[in-house]
C-alpha cells in the first residue's frame, strides 16, 4: 500500500514542502513510479517518518535523526527505546493536567484563596520536585533542600545544558545496554564514573563535598533504577536498569575501599 505525499502531509501535519525536503536531503525517501511522477511512501517510509517525528520532537536536528536512523537499523527495537521515553513523558503529562485541573478547580471555588493554593500542587509535573519524597526519605530533608536550592539558582540556560547531559547520559547508558555490553569492560565502567561525576556534582549528595558519591549512596541508588519502574525508564526499561546497577556494582567494587560507606 501507497500514500501520496498529499495524504501523509494531510494525516501528520507535516507540511508538503517539508516532506519533499526530506527527500531531497536523503532523510525520507519517497517512492516514484516514474523520475518525474509524484512522490508516494510505502509502509516502510511511514515508519520512518514515525521515528523521524518522534526524534525531532525530541529536539535532534536533521543531521542528528540521520545518524539516530542510520546506526539504529533495528526498527522494532528502536520503536521501543522510543516507546519507553513517551511513557515516562506520559506520566509527566498526566501530572500536569492533574496539577491544572486541581487549580482550575480551587480557584472556581473560591477566587479569592488563590493565594493559598498549594504550591507542590500546582506545580506537579513541571519540575524535578516529583522526587522530594524519595529523597527526603532516603537521604534526608538537608539533602534535598541543598539540591533543590542549587538547581533553582541555575540560570535558565544552566538548567537547559544539563537536562542535556544527563539525557546524553541515559542514552548513552541504554544505548550499551542494548548493545550486550559486558558491565565489566572498559566501556560500561567509562559510564559508571560519569553517572558517578554526575551524582557527586549536585550539592546535597552524599559524598559531593569531595565530587564522589559515598558507596551506600550509589548503590542504594542503583538498586531503586531497577525498583522503580519510574527511575528504570530512563535507561530503557528493566533491562537497561539491570545493566546500570550491575555496571555500577562493578565501579564500586573496583573504586571504594572496602568498607567505605
Amino acid at each position: 500500500m501507497q500514500w501520496s505525499i498529499q495524504e501523509i502531509a494531510r494525516l501528520t501535519g507535516v507540511t508538503s514542502r517539508t516532506l519533499r525536503h526530506y527527500d531531497a536531503v536523503g532523510l525520507l525517501p519517497a517512492v516514484r513510479t516514474t523520475d518525474s511522477g509524484p512522490r508516494r511512501y510505502d509502509r516502510t517510509a511511514v515508519v520512518r517518518l514515525q521515528r523521524i517525528l518522534l526524534l525531532r520532537d525530541l529536539g535532534l536536528g536533521l543531521g542528528d535523526i540521520a545518524e539516530v536512523l542510520d546506526t539504529q537499523r533495528d526498527e522494532a527495537q528502536a520503536l521501543r527505546k522510543h516507546l519507553v521515553a513517551l511513557r515516562a513523558e506520559q506520566g509527566r503529562l498526566a501530572r500536569q493536567i492533574v496539577s491544572v485541573e486541581r487549580t482550575v478547580a480551587d480557584l472556581e471555588k473560591d477566587p479569592d484563596r488563590g493565594e493559598d493554593i498549594m504550591a507542590k500542587d500546582m506545580l506537579d509535573g513541571f519540575d524535578h520536585t516529583v522526587y522530594e519524597q524519595e529523597v527526603t526519605e532516603r537521604w534526608g530533608r538537608d539533602a534535598y533542600q541543598k539540591s533543590d536550592a542549587w538547581w533553582r539558582g541555575l540560570s535558565v540556560d544552566e538548567q537547559r545544558d544539563w537536562k542535556a547531559q544527563v539525557a546524553a547520559l541515559s542514552k548513552d547508558w541504554a544505548d550499551a545496554a542494548v548493545a550486550g555490553i559486558d558491565p565489566a569492560s572498559d566501556e560500561a565502567q567509562v559510564l559508571a564514573a560519569r553517572h558517578a561525576a554526575w551524582l557527586g556534582s549536585v550539592p546535597g549528595t552524599p559524598g559531593s563535598e569531595v565530587q564522589l558519591p559515598e558507596r551506600g549512596y550509589l548503590l542504594g541508588l542503583a538498586d531503586m533504577y531497577v525498583a522503580d519502574d519510574r527511575f528504570g525508564a530512563n535507561y530503557g526499561g528493566l533491562e537497561g536498569a539491570q545493566f546500570v546497577r550491575s555496571t555500577i556494582r562493578v565501579f564500586v567494587e573496583r573504586n571504594y575501599p572496602k568498607g567505605d560507606s
